[in-house]
């Protein structure tokens, strides 16, 4: 399979946001990618909304999901991109839409670890997603997962989607600038990769105040490809099964836990 990553600095304009992700879809079309990956936020950048959230929110999570589904039709490939979804309170879910190259909505991943944390709380103002809900889904053949930023400093996250058989992990992130963040960013996604011998394709979004740094690692944690801090950009790579079937060969980490 191949996977693209596009890395973009979402705006306020939900429809602006989206003709950026198009042109990142048609270039990665010329690659021959299977898949594309967005970051979080790609729908809606919180820090240029003014007024309540859920004002913003309400309508356009249709909206994006709807023009998501017609782009990854007409390129025939498939999307996985962040946006902020109506929970039915005042707090909408910051979810991540999973569209098939057919245009078909695999599902969704409402993310469960908010970012309290650096003296930020997001939790003010973004409603918690199930623990319960960490699907994994099959795109081109492969059974990928998805997860949100902060998620990514929780390991069991990761382990859980692995032992439900994903081979490709997705991470959608608006990474936070700040001292070692960079150093944080790039150890976690090694180490993802490595304690669990799988893909890790990460999307960060590079704004004013986000680091960008998308990454496509292999199951050795080697990034395969990567952007810097670049305002806009797309990688491609191919994700192979053989490659996880080559590391876990001599590094046969989950086989050899034990319970």
């Amino acid at each position: 399979m191949k996977v693209s990553v596009g890395q973009f600095a979402p705006t306020g304009s939900v429809s602006d946001n989206l003709e950026t992700m198009e042109r990142l879809v048609a270039k990665a079309k010329t690659e021959d990618a299977d898949l594309v990956l967005f970051p979080e936020e790609a729908m809606l950048a919180v820090s240029q909304v003014t007024g309540p959230l859920n004002a913003a929110v309400e309508g356009n999570w249709t909206k994006f999901v709807q023009q998501l589904s017609f782009m990854a039709a007409e390129y025939k490939v498939a999307i996985v991109a962040g946006g902020y979804e109506q929970s039915g309170d005042e707090r909408p879910y910051n979810t991540l839409a999973v569209l098939g190259d057919d245009g078909a909505i695999l599902g969704t991943y409402r993310k469960i670890h908010l970012y309290d944390a650096f003296s930020y709380q997001e939790s003010k103002s973004i409603k918690a997603g199930d623990v319960a809900e960490v699907p994994v889904f099959e795109i081109a053949g492969m059974k990928v997962g998805v997860f949100t930023c902060y998620d990514l400093r929780f390991p069991e996250i990761a382990r859980r989607l692995v032992n439900e058989g994903a081979e490709l992990l997705l991470v959608a992130a608006a990474w936070f600038k700040g001292e070692h963040k960079i150093e944080h960013w790039e150890t976690l996604l090694r180490a993802r990769a490595i304690e669990n011998t799988v893909w890790v394709a990460a999307a960060g979004t590079s704004s004013s105040h986000t680091i960008g740094h998308s990454a496509i690692l292999d199951p050795m944690g080697v990034p395969i490809e990567y952007l810097g801090d670049d305002a806009e950009g797309l990688v491609t790579t191919d994700v192979t099964r053989r490659r996880i079937d080559e590391v876990r060969e001599f590094l046969p980490v989950l086989a050899n836990r034990r319970l």
